[in-house]
């Protein structure tokens, strides 16, 4: 009955597909301290002061999450019947601890999702005008630093290895080098595009679809009509970046040059962003990271082929007021400590990820319409 109760709940409030993430063992659920009431305006409270579950498989659509371990303190709910079913008004908890989540699938931004950034799209008038629920990256601001890339037999940059330091959320490609046989290249950004200047000429990354963009400080050169560059130029990660999102996601792919393309197959990229604090948001999710001066939120980099994919792993997460909006339902969480990996794979023309939360606990969870 236990069992039953608990998948019956997890059918009707989430709408979710239920099986069990492990083919050798079944799911498990159990409840402790379960008590209920029904309230004056025909809602029923629920209280349980323990929830675990584990080997758990949740799927909507291409989707799919699964769940090691989900252990939920203190939960309170109000339910409501409706057409004779129940339905969830609003759910609290005083905290969960978690470990060996699973959440993979296409790497697309669901429908739901790409509704609402579609509207705030619209709603900004200009390509720096904030909307509600537009891209926010606020971590880039202060992030620091450093990227390195080994180019394998690469047709204009021979075998290269590359190096962009990230300094308080800035990228000065007077910084950056880009080692070789012979003499060195130099990177650079001008208003075409994000460039290479190798001894047999100039060659470009990324293309800008539109200029000028915000948060780029293009090339100068010396004199008047002179060839020389005297300033590379400079990024700030966090304007750019949201400058090029709100462009539209199918668009961030088609400035990338065939020449970038073939060198993405033989680039192996490494290093490592400690992010700053501040909000991050896209439409239908927002938290704000914490931690910076005690090294929390640094994201490890790897990938032996950045067009076979690419790895980034969060060791110690630390974030806080944290929301996410599904399917009409908001989850918010006061704070959230997780340690993450993300692995995004690219199969041909198509792309898949893997996010993973190896362990972590969240505090303070509502849920409700």
């Amino acid at each position: 009955m236990t069992v039953s109760l608990a998948a019956s709940l997890i059918d009707l409030v989430l709408g979710l597909q239920l099986g069990s993430a492990d083919r050798t063992a079944a799911n498990r659920c159990t409840l402790e301290g379960v008590s209920w009431q029904p309230g004056a305006d025909g809602a029923i409270g629920v209280q349980v002061r323990g929830f675990v579950a584990s080997s758990l498989r949740l799927a909507s659509g291409p989707l799919v999450l699964e769940l090691g371990r989900i252990a939920v303190h203190e939960l309170a709910a109000q339910l409501r019947v409706e057409a004779g079913r129940p339905r969830l008004v609003s759910a609290e908890a005083r905290g969960i601890e978690f470990s060996d989540w699973k959440l993979h699938g296409p790497f697309t931004l669901p429908a739901e999702v790409r509704q609402v950034w579609d509207a705030s799209r619209q709603a900004a008038p200009a390509p720096d005008a904030a909307a509600p629920d537009a891209w926010k990256l606020g971590p880039l601001g202060e992030a620091d630093g450093t990227i390195r890339a080994q180019i394998t037999d690469a047709h204009l940059l021979f075998d290269a290895d590359v190096t962009v330091p990230v300094r308080h959320g800035l990228i000065d490609f007077n910084d950056a080098t880009v080692e070789h046989v012979g003499p060195d290249s130099r990177m650079g950004v001008s208003r075409m595009g994000l460039y290479v200047d190798a001894p047999n000429g100039r060659s470009y990354l990324y293309q800008f679809q539109s200029a000028p963009l915000a948060g780029v400080e293009f090339e100068r050169r010396g004199a008047l009509l002179s060839p020389w560059v005297s300033e590379r130029g400079k990024l700030q990660l966090q304007a750019f970046a949201e400058s090029m999102l709100r462009q539209g996601l199918a668009g961030l792919g088609q400035g990338l040059t065939e020449q970038a393309r073939v060198l993405m197959g033989r680039t192996a990229l490494s290093g490592e962003l400690r992010l700053g604090d501040g909000l991050f948001a896209m439409p239908g999710l927002q938290v704000r990271l914490q931690g910076h001066e005690e090294g929390r939120n640094a994201i490890a980099l790897r990938s032996d082929a950045v067009g076979r994919g690419l790895g980034a792993e969060i060791a110690s997460l630390s974030a806080r007021d944290a929301a996410a909006t599904w399917r009409g339902l908001r989850l918010a969480a006061d704070s959230i400590e997780a340690r993450l990996a993300l692995q995004v794979l690219v199969e041909g023309p198509r792309m898949r990820f893997e996010l993973m939360l190896k362990n972590g606990k969240a505090s303070g969870l509502t849920l409700g319409s």
